[in-house]
């Protein structure tokens, strides 16, 4: 089943139920997030409610949003298929644990908005992934346990300014301002149980695709991941609390982002985003998304100059 956040012409948001281009508002709810704190078997029933009695909205007519505003987001590395893309080799410690940063709640914006390039950045760049939320709260969740507090998944599109990155990387800062910009989630949280006849290796057999104004730039597969959900789940929430709403990102699909296709091909390298672009991202059962690349706020300089 499908879960949306949208709002109308006046701006008011609703959470639903998507089925077959129509919305089927859920009484009560202002987003998603409002509606999964209970767990996979109660979300249904509220959808099955809402299919039943509530009159549909086309969807034409409201604005998709991003489906929830999380508590925290973590985006893990576990396609390592893109770490040997970009690094040329997997660090050991890659097989030992899903590795994760960070990332900025704050920043998070919803399939119909436009994604700004990063002040001063001039390698703007996208990495097209699948992310769990989390339902039901826990902490320091057993392997076997980790499935039972996903509630759903959706798409998690980490937009990176590659050479602020970097410079930050330099001086052992880690990725945080070349990550800060945006996120774009969307277009729907997909109950879980969709996703269970599809299971494939650590993963789902779910083809993952990338446009660039109407241009093929790549394709992957949820089922080349090297680390199930179950693992990055229970890697995440050891020694800490999960909260209702927490988003996990599984990290980039191999050939998932620009850093992939310049380092495979730097001869035929496109180039990296520009204003005005349209990125159309596609994961299968969870949906398309078209975002617009648009130009940079003001970059104000430091004192240092900077």
């Amino acid at each position: 089943m499908k879960f949306a956040t949208y709002s109308d012409a006046t701006g008011t948001m609703g959470a639903a139920v998507l089925q077959d281009g129509l919305l089927y508002p859920i009484v009560g709810a202002k987003s998603v997030l409002d509606i999964i704190g209970d767990g996979l078997q109660s979300l249904l029933a509220t959808g099955q409610r809402a299919l039943g009695s509530a009159t549909p909205v086309p969807l034409d007519k409201v604005r998709l949003e991003a489906p929830l505003r999380p508590p925290s987001m973590r985006d893990s590395m576990c396609f390592h298929e893109h770490i040997v893309n970009c690094m040329g080799a997997v660090d050991p410690l890659h097989k030992k644990f899903p590795a994760f940063y960070l990332s900025n709640p704050a920043a998070v914006l919803g399939p119909a908005e436009a994604v700004p390039i990063s002040p001063g950045c001039n390698q703007f760049d996208y990495e097209l992934e699948v992310a769990a939320v989390i339902g039901r709260p826990g902490s320091n969740i057993r392997p076997e346990d980790a499935l039972d507090h996903i509630i759903g998944y959706t798409m998690y599109i980490d937009w990176s300014a590659r050479d602020l990155q970097w410079e930050e990387m330099t001086v052992r800062l880690g990725p945080a301002k070349g990550k800060d910009g945006a996120t774009t989630l969307g277009p729907v949280l997909v109950s879980a149980d969709e996703f269970e006849p599809l299971r494939s290796g650590k993963g789902f057999d779910v083809n993952m695709r990338v446009a660039i104004d109407g241009v093929p730039i790549s394709t992957g597969n949820w089922s080349t991941i090297n680390w199930g959900a179950d693992d990055v789940v229970a890697y995440t929430s050891r020694g800490t609390h999960l909260q209702t709403g927490d988003v996990i990102g599984f990290g980039t699909v191999g050939k998932g982002c620009l850093f992939e296709q310049r380092a495979l091909d730097p001869d035929n390298f496109r180039g990296w985003l520009r204003e005005g672009e349209v990125v159309t991202f596609e994961v299968d059962v969870v949906g398309r998304m078209d975002v617009t690349v648009s130009g940079p706020l003001p970059r104000h300089p430091l004192s240092s100059g900077h």
